[in-house]
């Protein structure tokens, strides 16, 4: 996964648990507008999500956080 979409899914994540709370969930679309104005990395973050890690459609942000962390 490109440099630029893990910065993202980690501000992304920040943003949901600092708002909600360490047991936020949130989809792979929460990394996107609902505009869908970059295919390539919308596909590349659901293939990160569902067929590299085999992840339910929600999943907790400080899971998800902690993958993209792991994976630098």
């Amino acid at each position: 996964m490109r440099q630029s979409l893990k910065q993202k899914i980690i501000e992304i994540c920040d943003l949901k648990i600092e708002k909600k709370g360490e047991t936020v969930g949130l989809s792979f679309y929460a990394f996107f507008a609902n505009k869908n104005d970059d295919p390539d990395l919308l596909m590349e973050a659901a293939t990160w999500w569902i067929k590299t890690h085999k992840l339910d459609h929600f999943e907790k942000a400080q899971k998800i956080k902690d993958m993209v962390l792991a994976d630098k």
